[in-house]
């Protein structure tokens, strides 16, 4: 293509190819567009719960949660975690008037972050965890919903992380910046 330099239309099932190969995707379901973006802008910014699901491997981890408005400021609530959205995130839903409500919460397994005690944290019990290497993949469960946390195997000071073992419990957070919140219609409420 760059040879060549000319436009070149590629229909793939594969969103690897397709994060890879293009410069913008259109991603379709049942014959109708669900977004057109670089790569990148549909990662950070999915439009629905079709896309969020569909673009990043591992899926994306859905939860039932609570968007909370409180004091002018917006939160989201899950289990025994409740988290500020991040600024950004913040004048995207004022913006829009976005009201307190039940939601999907999305939250990517990278972006899981295990707290070393419980307190302000989403408790999960470990089902199966894989060791890729420098990271595992930890299957859990968390508010009756199979989610999988993704954690490098050392920390930054060069510190190995303990594992955990099927059927031990973690504590997961998570901040304001990586989470994605649908409404009922599964549309992402800051876009």
């Amino acid at each position: 293509r760059q040879k060549i330099n000319t436009t070149f239309i590629y229909v793939t099932h594969d969103q690897t190819e397709a994060m890879t190969l293009g410069d913008r995707i259109v991603i379709m379901k049942d014959g109708f567009i669900q977004q057109i973006g670089t790569p990148q802008e549909v990662f950070d910014h999915p439009a629905n719960l079709f896309v969020a699901g569909f673009i990043g491997m591992p899926q994306m981890n859905f939860f039932d949660a609570k968007l909370l408005c409180e004091g002018g400021k917006y939160f989201v609530s899950v289990g025994g975690c409740k988290v500020e959205l991040s600024g950004d995130k913040q004048k995207n839903l004022a913006a829009k008037k976005v009201s307190a409500q039940a939601i999907t919460l999305g939250v990517r397994p990278s972006h899981m972050v295990l707290a070393k005690q419980p307190g302000n944290t989403l408790a999960a019990k470990v089902e199966v965890s894989e060791m890729m290497g420098s990271e595992v993949h930890f299957h859990a469960n968390a508010e009756g919903r199979d989610v999988v946390v993704i954690v490098p195997t050392m920390d930054a000071t060069g510190t190995h992380i303990d594992s955990f073992h099927a059927g031990d419990q973690m504590n997961l957070t998570f901040s304001g910046n990586v989470c994605h919140v649908f409404g009922q219609d599964g549309k992402n409420l800051e876009f």
